[in-house]
């Protein structure tokens, strides 16, 4: 025996809000019956019976049927199915994702003229993502009661929740439906947790621009920055949150948000947000050294659907003609980070995003103030290398330093290339500006008085250089930010 809640069969759907608020309703149903059937087991102190009842809840989902081919406007990158079928995708947050949502249906009703349908569907919400930020049930419960929890609530079952949609790897078996989106309802639950765990702050406050930094001296400019911004009653931004979901609003505002706590440490890679009312603010995120946190934070930020991602961070610089300072714009990436190439294999090229790097060339220019030439100075386009060997410099002369001759490479850190292949593999535009921190193939290695004389006098400028190049790719429009360079042969329709 299963305890459900209400079944609700699919509905066609020609006005995208209506069609939202019916997953809404869905989603929300499944939640209370979970939650109110959770509270019911842990007032049984003895725990359920000999056959306990099984307690499921379902994700709601769209569905598409096309029955021909239609060619929609082609300068869109997403919106439209490739070709006629039967496409589906589950969907979960419809609070968190409204925005995206609406988008996504109207765009599908526009493209291909027929209805969407909204109903119940057979992937269990996992019991854990149904709880809240302070949901905590685990320390009411018996031993016995935590024991038999998986025979009465769906836990989280990881082969829902895989990568194979966005690597390009799902086969769609006869008979099934094929994908909408390129996350399922389970693996963006699954990711928004992790992010609450990772950052310090909830998915709610994530806005669609994200910078990515790998020293904590950039992220306390950007408080200062932020704390300013809310000091002025004219400024776009709207909030600032800190890690512990702590808001500082707008001087003037008078909103009212229930306060949150700042941390007793901080987590492993904090977050800050800048946030404007239409999610178009910053996000700013220390991932702290190496690939995996690289990969880490950029696999579950992913499935915010986010408009583009920037690393500002530093770099060695590789050639005798660079400076401490210098930029180095990425136009290129040596992988050699290994945490992606069983996703993304090393043949597959991550291209330089002509938007993303137009934008930080004149973000450059903005901020220096320096014109053509004497830009060329202080700015170096280039290959950027990536390696997961902090001490790559030990390995003596030789192999690396000819790998990183050979490429052409300009720079070297450990997460550039990584946040940029990831960006490649789950369409996130991307880009990378580096700054020159040392010199370490000419004798420049950074020793404590070098690298505070160049944080004084770097870091504030690179950072509002990142921050100027968000606010050009917001200037420039969306439509030409998402180009299809990033989508594959048979893509899904969900940006």
């Amino acid at each position: 025996m299963i305890s459900l809640p209400p079944f609700v069969p699919p509905t066609p759907f020609t006005d995208p809000a209506a069609a939202l608020a019916q997953a809404q309703r869905i989603y929300d149903a499944a939640l209370a019956h979970l939650r109110g059937a959770l509270q019911a087991y842990v007032a049984q102190a003895d725990g359920p019976g000999e056959r306990p009842t099984r307690v499921r809840a379902c994700y709601p989902f769209v569905r598409l049927a096309t029955t021909h081919s239609r060619h929609p406007d082609t300068r869109l990158a997403y919106g439209f199915v490739s070709h006629a079928g039967h496409y589906e995708t589950t969907l979960t947050r419809p609070d968190l994702f409204a925005d995206y949502y609406l988008e996504q249906f109207r765009l599908l009703l526009a493209n291909h003229g027929v209805t969407l349908e909204i109903g119940t569907s057979n992937e269990p919400i996992p019991l854990p993502f149904s709880l809240g930020d302070d949901d905590h049930f685990e320390g009411s419960m018996t031993a016995l009661q935590r024991q038999r929890l998986a025979d009465v609530f769906d836990l989280p079952d990881l082969t829902a929740m895989d990568d194979s949609i966005a690597n390009g790897t799902h086969r769609v078996l006869s008979g099934d439906a094929y994908p909408l989106a390129l996350f399922t309802a389970p693996r963006v639950d699954y990711s928004l947790h992790r992010l609450r765990h990772y950052t310090g702050t909830s998915p709610e406050h994530f806005q669609n621009f994200i910078l990515f930094t790998n020293y904590q001296f950039y992220i306390d400019e950007f408080i200062a920055l932020g704390q300013l911004e809310m000091q002025n009653s004219g400024s776009p931004y709207s909030a600032f949150v800190q890690p512990g979901n702590v808001i500082t609003r707008r001087a003037g505002s008078d909103a009212r948000d229930e306060g949150g706590t700042p941390p007793p440490r901080l987590p492993q890679m904090p977050a800050y947000h800048l946030k404007r009312d239409d999610r178009s603010g910053i996000s700013f995120v220390n991932i702290g050294v190496g690939p995996a946190n690289a990969k880490t934070i950029t696999d579950h930020i992913a499935v915010l659907r986010p408009h583009a991602w920037i690393m500002v961070g530093h770099c060695a610089g590789l050639r005798g003609s660079q400076q401490l300072g210098d930029y180095v714009l990425a136009h290129g990436y040596v992988r050699e980070d290994h945490v992606l190439d069983e996703d993304l294999p090393l043949w597959i090229p991550v291209p330089a995003l002509a938007e993303v790097q137009i934008a930080l060339q004149q973000a450059v220019a903005d901020v220096t103030g320096l014109p053509g030439d004497e830009l060329k100075r202080v700015l170096r386009t280039g290959t950027v290398a990536t390696t997961d060997n902090r001490n790559w410099e030990l390995l003596g002369a030789g192999a690396p330093q000819r790998r990183f001759s050979q490429s052409r490479a300009v720079a070297l850190d450990m997460e550039s290339a990584t946040i940029a292949a990831n960006g490649f593999r789950f369409r996130v535009p991307y880009g990378t500006l580096l700054c020159v921190s040392d010199k370490p193939l000419h004798g420049e290695i950074k020793l404590p008085g070098m690298a505070n004389h160049f944080y004084r006098e770097r870091v504030n400028q690179h950072l509002k250089i990142g921050i100027r190049a968000i606010e050009r790719l917001r200037e420039n429009g969306l439509d030409r930010l998402h180009s299809r360079k990033l989508r594959s042969f048979a893509e899904v329709a969900f940006q």
